[in-house]
């Protein structure tokens, strides 16, 4: 059974990722108060609507079939990427707090 409200949770911190930034499933994961794994896998089954891309490992990487989409949508947003292909996460992670309070706000309905 998959708990909706929680899904809902997981993609509106997605959508709040700001063009140009890009976070870790684990930042995501934080923010919401859940496990990476389950933000990879929420994004995996239903965020093909949100802007996935600004979400990677701890690492700035994303699945390889993946990449190839995540770095052409990276380049049009200005996000460094290192010569392996990563996109430099440490470079161009959003603000944390903003994002967070940010989605607080965004679940009130919820």
């Amino acid at each position: 059974m998959v708990d909706e409200s929680l899904v809902e949770k997981i993609l509106r911190a997605v959508e709040l990722v700001p063009a140009g930034r890009v976070v870790s499933y684990g930042d995501i994961a934080s923010i919401v108060g859940i496990g990476p794994r389950h933000v990879g896998n929420v994004l995996a089954r239903w965020g093909h609507g949100v802007p996935w891309w600004r979400v990677t490992n701890s690492k700035g990487e994303l699945p390889p079939s993946l990449l190839a989409d995540a770095r052409a949508r990276w380049q049009a947003e200005g996000v460094p990427i290192t010569s392996f292909g990563r996109c430099r996460l440490d470079d161009c992670r959003a603000d944390l707090l903003s994002l967070e309070r940010e989605w607080r706000r965004s679940i009130a309905d919820i």
